[in-house]
Formats: structure tokens, sequence, C-alpha cells
């Protein structure tokens, strides 16, 4: 089937994004390009990156193309992915479902609504789930469905296949843990893979357990910051996405160090969630390639 570019004058230019990654070797940038002239596509944003240690080559095209289906050019595309040995993905521009879940403090879920209701989110918030109720009302003031999922030790099987469920529900194509505080299992972490973000405070040294930020006073940190993952089992070790960090002083003290600490959290979220649905971020290995 065709897929070629009509009337300008008739067809409004539909836009697509063109993510891929494959062994590096002469003539890729050249077969891609000459697929998207050949099918009456022009370019608008074009980004890539050589890994000389993996050998490996990953590649953002943002393209428009006129009367065009995401899935012919998937399938039309399918013979030079297979050439080149390309792991590939393409989509139309429709914004990603996104599921936020949270627990007590609301600093992150509170950034992602005004970014989403300001339309510079990059994802469509479908609903907010949490073992709490204290952020029912922010979620409902937005609008959006409010869904108490309590998690206990002797609930949290029962709370996982729920959020499966959620996940169907709303048909979201990516959970954002937004100080969710819970661990996700194994199983559930397998089953969403590459699919959750999640945010964390980091500090240089790291301060785990009860009261960080009193730690981190107590030791006189110069730095405060965040990182935004992807979830795997590896608690709080997935692939990063994005750090942020803020200079702070003697002067800071626990509570002053804990704002600074929400700052961070819900700018590097933010920008996590905004380069994951806009189709920035290309997996490799343990680490990410971010194409902002």
């Amino acid at each position: 089937m065709s897929v070629g570019y009509q009337d300008e004058e008739t067809v409004v230019a539909r836009h697509f994004t063109l993510t891929l990654h494959c062994p590096e070797r002469t003539g890729i940038v050249h077969a891609v390009t000459s697929f998207l002239v050949g099918h009456g596509c022009d370019i608008v944003e074009h980004q890539q990156f050589d890994d000389a240690e993996r050998s490996r080559l990953f590649l953002r095209t943002a393209f428009k193309c006129g009367s065009a289906d995401v899935d012919d050019l998937k399938r039309e595309f399918a013979a030079v992915a297979s050439e080149f040995e390309m792991d590939f993905d393409l989509w139309d521009e429709r914004q990603p479902r996104v599921l936020v879940m949270v627990s007590k403090a609301g600093h992150c879920l509170n950034d992602l609504l005004f970014r989403w209701r300001a339309g510079s989110l990059g994802g469509e918030i479908t609903a907010v789930v949490s073992n709490h109720e204290d952020l029912r009302p922010m979620a409902e003031a937005a609008g959006l469905d409010f869904v108490h999922v309590p998690n206990t030790a002797d609930t949290k099987h029962i709370a996982e296949q729920r959020l499966l469920e959620l996940v169907e529900e709303y048909q979201a194509d990516l959970v954002v843990l937004a100080r969710y505080m819970q661990v996700l299992s194994n199983d559930l972490c397998a089953k969403l893979a590459g699919r959750v973000i999640n945010i964390h405070h980091s500090f240089l040294p790291g301060f785990k357990g009860a009261k960080p930020y009193h730690q981190a006073y107590d030791r006189g940190v110069k730095y405060v910051g965040a990182t935004a993952h992807y979830v795997t089992p590896d608690l709080d070790e997935g692939p990063i996405i994005e750090q942020e960090v803020l200079r702070v002083d003697h002067s800071f003290d626990p509570r002053a160090l804990t704002a600074a600490g929400r700052d961070a959290e819900a700018l590097a979220l933010s920008r996590a969630v905004r380069w994951h649905c806009e189709h920035r971020v290309l997996l490799n290995g343990n680490s990410t390639v971010v194409f902002r």
C-alpha cells in the first residue's frame, strides 16, 4: 500500500517520530532519509549518536507527511530495518497516556498537573492512583479520576494486580511514580519494563533510610539533587533519564534542604516524563541516550 504525499492544499500533514538503534555501519542515515523522501515526508528534526564504545548508532527523526498511516509506515520501513538489523519504533502525533502514582507528598504531582494543563508535559494524564487518600482533592480539582489502592505487606499482590488492571483500563502508555512510596515487585517491573519512571532524591554522599535531609544537614552537604530513572528490579538503579542538582550551603537547615530537594525532584521528573513522551529517550544497556 502506498503512503505517498498528497496535494498540500487538500491534505493536512501529520507528524511522526522514528527512533532506532542498530550496529554501526555505513549507509544507515542515507537509508532512513531515502525512505522518508521516497514517501514524500519532510524531516523537521533529526538527531543521532554514535556510541563508539558499543559500536551502535542511535537515531531520532521527527517528520511530517500527508495522508500517511503509522501502521503502513511501520510495515514498509520494516524492510530497511531488517537490512541494517535495526530495533525501531515509529509513532504518530498522539500524546502518550500517563498514569500517575502518588502517596502523601504532592509536590511532584502538582508540578506534573500544572505542566499538563499548560500543554507542556508532552503526555496526557489520565488518572491518579494512590495508596493514601491525601492527594484526592488535588487530583479531582484537576478533573482527574483518583483511585485509592491500599498497599500493605499483606495486600501487595492484590494492589499490584489492581495496578495492572488500571493500566489496561486507562490504556496507559507510561506509569509515573511521583513520590509513590512503595517498592514494585520484580514481577511487576518485568511486566511494565520501560514504561515506569521513578523519582528519588540523590546526594553526594548518599543518605538512605529515614530523614535523609536531616542526615545531609548533619554532614554539611553543598549540593542536593534528584534522579529520574526507569524502574527495574534493582531498587533505584534503573537507567537514568535526568538528574537535577541545586547548590546549597551552611545556611540551609533541614527544612530548607527539604524544600530545595522537592524543587529538584519536580524538575527532574517533569523533564524525564516530557522527554519520554516525546520519544527522546532510547535505552542503551543500563544507560540511556536522551535527545533533548
